[in-house]
């Protein structure tokens, strides 16, 4: 599925759009700084019936947010420097224990990821516009 958008409510219809799609519990995330990963995060989340506030988890590493179906975890791998790194944070037990997980900057991470299956989501930022491809 592939997506332009201009404006922030649009995000709304992107995850409408996707939602019903879903057929793993893990979503990569893709984009340069800026892009709106944290904004589609949002939309996302009130979707799944969250009523927490999102945000980056850039520092934290990973958020924790509540659904009526189980916990999402958000995570944000930008700092991460190698796959141990990203394994001492505990990513294996996040990922048995989710409802749902997000994963930011996932390049470092996701070939170890083929074995569970996942979606993947690219968000091109050109300024005044948004492009988003959904697989």
């Amino acid at each position: 599925m592939k997506f332009t958008i201009d404006k922030v409510q649009d995000w709304q219809e992107v995850v409408d759009e996707i939602f019903p799609a879903f057929q793993h519990k893990i979503l990569l995330l893709k984009g340069n700084l800026g892009a709106g990963k944290t904004t589609f995060t949002q939309f996302l989340l009130k979707k799944f019936g969250s009523t927490d506030v999102v945000s980056s988890p850039t520092y934290a590493i990973v958020n924790e947010y509540h659904t009526p179906n189980g916990n999402v975890f958000h995570f944000d791998l930008y700092r991460m420097k190698d796959i141990d790194e990203v394994l001492d944070i505990g990513i294996e037990e996040y990922l048995e224990s989710s409802y749902f997980c997000i994963i930011e900057w996932p390049e470092i991470y996701q070939d170890e990821l083929a074995y569970l299956g996942y979606h993947e989501m690219s968000i091109e930022n050109d300024g005044s516009k948004r492009v988003i491809e959904f697989q």
